[in-house]
């Protein structure tokens, strides 16, 4: 005979594995881009980001956006550069990482 304890025992156990399988992964849901551990030394000059034949500067605030609401549109000295998804050619502005959810925003200037 089996005694309750047992039972819930072995049904929490089987509901916990059946979260640890459902939450494992995302399976290529989300995009996931990585986070410098120090902002690159030409942002932080203010040295332009040449981009389509134009100078794009940086302004000095961030932006809060999740990865998944931002698109890599090339790469410059090493650092990615994103902007917004529902942005269109031609883009009002650019976007480099800066830490986990945390984009410095570049501009167009005459």
């Amino acid at each position: 005979m089996i005694d309750k304890n047992s039972v819930w025992s072995l049904v929490f156990g089987l509901f916990l594995i059946g979260c640890a399988h459902m939450t494992s992964g995302n399976n290529g849901q989300l995009q996931s881009y990585p986070a410098p551990e120090v902002e690159a030394g030409w942002v932080r000059n203010g040295d332009p980001i040449e981009y389509d034949a134009q100078k794009w500067y940086a302004v000095n605030d961030v932006e809060t956006l999740l990865d998944s609401e931002v698109y890599q549109v090339g790469e410059y000295k090493g650092v990615q550069i994103f902007v917004d998804k529902i942005d269109t050619k031609p883009y009002h502005r650019l976007y480099t990482k800066f830490a986990k959810n945390q984009f410095r925003y570049f501009e167009k200037r005459p």
